[in-house]
């Protein structure tokens, strides 16, 4: 199959779910084994599109996040700052983390298997959180301090592991602390950008050869249209969590990692 093809499928599959609690990660390594679209190349197009993704969320919240420009208030703008302040403070700890241990990350756990016991473990986690009788404490950004954004940023080290998924982890970890989805799934968003663009740029920077033509091109592909389904898939989910709880998504993944697993331990 064309690599052209390869890459809007994998655009595809990343601009779903990149933000919805089921792992982009995950289910790109699936996708590359079922295609067969691994190696170097592979990896760095992978979180090249993610960062299309990325994007897509600046543009989506373009006044939440940009504190200059027409029409904005003093306080808006001491809002925007604020909520920069906080995402940094909350991606600290992946990026400590991150720094050390990716290379080992990469080399034992990005694997089918390993993606499906964490799809398995994370719907059981949200299942059994949505069950839990709660009272949300934080229902604006404006609530959310500065400690707790710091320990979100340690929950969300938990999505290194892949299958986890990272808005998985800084959603459910927000909504222990108090956060109501909305919230929670907003900081999510938020914390992505510097988690992602960090990422980006390391494997950038790692790539092992210059990068021609028809690689740039493949890139171009995958990066436009994981930008364009994610900023869609954003405003359905926005709109999907102010009437409805997470549960699908944590039976959506258990019901793949059973099947993941079934696939390649006993069929391939």
């Amino acid at each position: 199959m064309s690599e052209y093809i390869v890459a809007v499928i994998l655009g595809v599959v990343e601009g779903i779910t990149e933000f919805l609690p089921i792992s982009s990660t995950g289910h790109l390594i699936i996708v590359n084994q079922f295609f067969d679209f691994t190696g170097p190349f592979a990896k760095l197009f992978d979180v090249v599109i993610q960062l299309g993704a990325i994007l897509s969320v600046v543009v989506y919240f373009w006044r939440r996040l940009i504190p200059f420009g027409g029409g904005i208030t003093a306080d808006e703008r001491k809002r925007v700052f604020g909520i920069w302040l906080k995402t940094i403070v909350g991606v600290l700890p992946a990026l400590a983390i991150g720094f050390f241990a990716a290379k080992a990350i990469k080399e034992y756990l990005f694997n089918p298997v390993t993606v499906a016991i964490a799809l398995i473990a994370g719907g059981v986690v949200l299942i059994v959180l949505e069950r839990r009788a709660r009272e949300s404490s934080i229902t604006s950004m404006d609530e959310l301090s500065f400690k707790t954004a710091f320990l979100i940023g340690i929950i969300q080290c938990l999505a290194m592991v892949p299958g986890t998924s990272r808005s998985a982890a800084t959603i459910i970890g927000a909504m222990l602390l108090g956060s109501s989805r909305v919230v929670a799934a907003e900081f999510s968003f938020f914390l992505a950008i510097p988690t992602m663009v960090a990422a980006s740029a390391y494997s950038m920077l790692k790539a092992e050869k210059a990068l021609g033509a028809h690689e740039l091109t493949v890139l171009g592909i995958g990066f436009a249209v994981s930008f364009v389904v994610a900023l869609l898939v954003i405003a359905i989910f926005m709109r999907f969590i102010t009437r409805h709880d997470f549960k699908p998504f944590g039976w959506y993944r258990i019901v793949l990692g059973i099947a993941v697993l079934a696939y390649f331990l006993l069929i391939k």
